[in-house]
């Protein structure tokens, strides 16, 4: 790294530099102005990084993840058109913060003539539809949600349409973590009816989508239309075979011009490999177990190292977390399966319930009873535990994998990175629990 560029923010009045020779925001800008004539750019190749993003935490510690200049450009005009499908001078807004690849997608529309809409608060402050206030204030186009923040202006009762005019949105996308078609069909119902409202599916590792809308599909409830253009992407079975229709392992079976170009300190390129292409060589995988049917529909079931894996049978937490939170009481949950000695397994489920509900033999009950209906016997979890909080990295993804990682005895400083998390506090019952339980034995 040879130049850095701090901006401070959190100390202004005391602030560290990161490097002896990091360089302030304010001093960079510590001239006299530059006259338009005197600007001078850069050509760089293609491969020349362009930024650092860092992944959200939610499998463990987070990746430093390097960009080109010449795939992200190629990438976020691809995408921006095509499956945005936004034009020059519409507004596009998405509520993020500069920690999610968002960030860089909203201010990278710039490309592509798009007007970015930016808030800088909190989204449920004064009131928990403000951030509809701004699609009506600004006239956004479209607008970016994600299934958490959709959950949430459900349990207020918040019902954008009754207050706020939204004739200038054209489309809503749905990102961040699986969609269910209940959450879809929300959108239509709350907000407008003859809104594309449609869910895709990226990540911060290609700053970029693998499958998304696209607006001359028809849009099937709880689906993602396709695949994006040019990303082969491709679904691999139990035997190693590319499967139809069935749930298996997500793959990218050629390169894409977002791929990462490296790790930062990263020598060799040893852990970039073995991150992406050391289950299946050549192809790039990417975490996500994916059903892709006939027509092209894609559904995604959720982290591929988070799927419960129960006697042979594969299951999506996703299908869980929709099915729970249809139980009257249930606010949030999260599962893990714990791989034990001897072929055994351990599966509890943690439930935030509302406020005022405690969990007992009927509650418990009734969460098993529709899991088993909805789905099968081997949905059901072995034990189920009342939690005070669920937790969540800052980009609003349940942190499974962690929270596994500490219940298999790997130390909490390891498997989880706090400074990602939305509230830190939140994995303090799971590491107490770890140390104390008696459900299940490690040895």
């Amino acid at each position: 790294m040879k130049h850095v560029i701090q901006h401070v923010y959190l100390d202004p009045a005391n602030p560290k530099r990161l490097t002896p020779g990091t360089v302030f925001w304010h001093e960079l800008l510590d001239h006299p102005p530059v006259p338009r004539e005197a600007f001078a750019y850069e050509e760089v190749d293609f491969n020349h990084p362009l930024w650092i993003l860092f992944s959200s935490g939610t499998t463990g510690l987070p990746k430093a993840i390097m960009h080109s200049h010449g795939g992200i450009i190629l990438e976020q005009l691809k995408h921006v058109a095509f499956n945005f499908d936004m034009r020059a001078r519409e507004r596009m807004f998405f509520f993020t913060t500069t920690g999610w690849m968002m960030w860089n997608f909203l201010v990278s529309s710039l490309l592509s003539d798009v007007i970015p809409v930016l808030y800088d608060g909190n989204p449920a402050w004064p009131d928990g539809d403000v951030l509809w206030k701004m699609v009506q204030d600004a006239k956004a186009n479209l607008f970016g949600a994600s299934p958490t923040y959709q959950s949430i202006l459900e349990k207020n009762g918040i019902v954008p349409k009754d207050k706020f005019d939204l004739s200038s949105l054209d489309s809503i996308t749905l990102a961040g973590s699986p969609v269910s078609p209940e959450c879809q069909a929300w959108f239509f119902e709350n907000v407008k009816k003859d809104c594309w409202t449609g869910p895709g599916c990226g990540g911060t590792d290609i700053c970029s989508g693998f499958v998304a809308g696209v607006v001359t599909l028809p849009l099937y409830a709880g689906e993602i239309q396709a695949r994006c253009l040019g990303v082969a992407v491709h679904v691999i079975g139990e035997n190693g075979d590319y499967v139809v229709d069935e749930v298996g392992e997500m793959v990218v079976t050629e390169p894409m011009p977002s791929m990462p170009i490296g790790f930062w300190n990263d020598a060799g390129d040893e852990r970039y490999r073995e991150t992406y292409f050391s289950d299946f060589p050549g192809l790039w995988r990417q975490g996500d177990f994916y059903r892709v049917n006939s027509r092209g529909g894609v559904f995604v079931l959720g982290r591929s190292d988070a799927t419960l894996n129960r006697h042979g049978i594969r299951i999506g937490t996703s299908e869980i977390y929709r099915t729970i939170v249809l139980v009257p009481g249930v606010e949030d949950g999260l599962i893990v399966n714990l791989d034990l000695p001897g072929g055994k397994f351990f599966m509890p489920l943690f439930v935030k319930l509302k406020e005022g509900v405690t969990l007992d033999e009927k509650l418990t009950r009734a969460i098993n009873d529709r899991l088993r209906s909805e789905y099968t016997p081997r949905h059901v979890p072995d034990k189920i535990y009342q939690v005070p909080l669920i937790p969540y990295t800052i980009s609003g993804k349940r942190m499974e994998v962690p929270v596994r990682r500490i219940l298999a005895g790997m130390p909490p400083a390891k498997a989880a990175n706090r400074d990602a998390m939305a509230v830190p506090a939140a994995l303090d019952w799971f590491i107490d629990y770890s140390q104390t339980q008696k459900d299940y034995s490690l040895k």
